[in-house]
């Protein structure tokens, strides 16, 4: 079974991915994670269905998924290059703007030396592929505190320091 970092924690990953969906054979058995798209058109027998999260790609912000945000356990946010930080707005926006309290999963090419930062704009599981996910728990450790406000802590430093 794949692993998963989550709440800083390496655990096995109980939800397939869904990158495509099998034209012939049907949705597996179990926990997936469907393309937005799919979500879209499918909306009401993948509600029946339960146990079905939502991955969006970095050119597909959350907001078509508002009105059901209390149903969904998981979003997961695809990061096609560690390069493309649409993805961290994609987090904050689902934590800050629309309150969502379930999983919100970072997927794809992201790095060890982003999950600091990807914390702090609400992400709490990672899937990542690019370093061992026992190894990569040390990076959350890399600073001991952070300028910027963020998810995790809505003070400013320079806020902070001051009072």
């Amino acid at each position: 079974m794949p692993k998963l970092i989550k709440d800083r924690a390496v655990i096995d990953d109980d939800w397939q991915l869904l990158r495509e969906i099998p034209a012939e054979e049907g949705l597996p058995a179990g926990k997936i994670i469907v393309p937005l798209d799919y979500w879209l058109e499918q909306r009401d027998a993948l509600l029946a269905r339960g146990d079905v999260g939502v991955w969006l790609s970095s050119d597909q912000a959350p907001t078509p998924l508002a009105p059901d945000l209390e149903t969904l356990p998981v979003i997961a946010i695809d990061f096609p290059l560690f390069t493309d930080g649409r993805g961290f707005s994609y987090g904050r926006t689902l934590r800050e703007h629309h309150g969502y309290k379930g999983e919100v999963r970072a997927i794809g090419q992201f790095i060890r030396d982003q999950l600091f930062y990807l914390s702090r704009c609400g992400f709490d599981a990672f899937a990542i592929e690019t370093a061992d996910p026992e190894r990569a728990l040390a990076s959350f450790d890399d600073f001991s505190d952070a300028y910027s406000a963020g998810i995790d802590q809505p003070v400013p430093w320079f806020r902070r320091h001051n009072q």
